[in-house]
């Protein structure tokens, strides 16, 4: 099986399945990133591991559709099986999820369906809420949105900052991602409806 993924920044959560891999959590190749941002630090991480690096820049197009045009094509080229969304920030079109429905997950940094969008740490944190946590979930059409695969709860305690609150949540994201990943790669996930179930 051959897994892209698409990132935009420093790549923590690349890095953490690139470990994953090396381990043997799951078996699968690790085929491609695909960047749209030139200065990214997961460029640099990609390299190290030997993965394929495929820079794709928004302005470079004339339009989105264009764009994902692009990234199809190397999908296409390298035989990619699943799409992982590691901080890839730009929404997909619906074309683009339709068209690989159920083979792009993603990671998100709190229960969904709470807290959605880009600040979903300190979202929650500012809220007052005393539980958050991390999801994996497939992608649809909607941000933040998609059955869930795997979830796992954070505490929020009164000596949390909101830095302190990252750090833990990134230290389970790293965990529970490659897990979701095994899950996908060992055909263990079915879907029915909106519901995914663990076989």
């Amino acid at each position: 099986m051959r897994i892209a993924v698409f990132a935009s920044g420093r790549g923590s959560n690349f890095a953490a399945i690139i470990a994953a891999a090396k381990r043997g959590i799951f078996r699968a190749n690790l085929s491609l990133l695909v960047c749209d941002q030139p200065k990214a630090g997961v460029i640099a991480k990609a390299k190290r591991a030997g993965v394929k690096v495929v820079l794709v820049r928004r302005e470079d197009f004339s339009g989105k559709k264009d764009f994902e045009a692009q990234i199809v094509k190397n999908i296409q080229e390298y035989k990619i099986d699943l799409i992982v969304m590691a901080g890839f920030m730009r929404m997909l079109s619906h074309e683009f999820v339709r068209r690989y429905r159920f083979k792009i997950i993603n990671i998100h940094p709190s229960l969904l369906p709470s807290f959605k969008g880009a600040h979903a740490i300190k979202d929650a944190f500012d809220y007052g809420v005393k539980v958050t946590g991390v999801t994996v979930h497939f992608v649809d059409e909607e941000m933040d949105h998609g059955p869930i695969i795997l979830q796992q709860a954070v505490s929020i305690s009164k000596s949390d900052t909101p830095a302190s609150l990252e750090a833990r949540i990134h230290k389970i994201e790293h965990k529970l991602y490659p897990l979701g990943i095994k899950l996908f790669v060992e055909g263990k996930l079915k879907i029915r409806g909106r519901k995914v179930s663990i076989q």
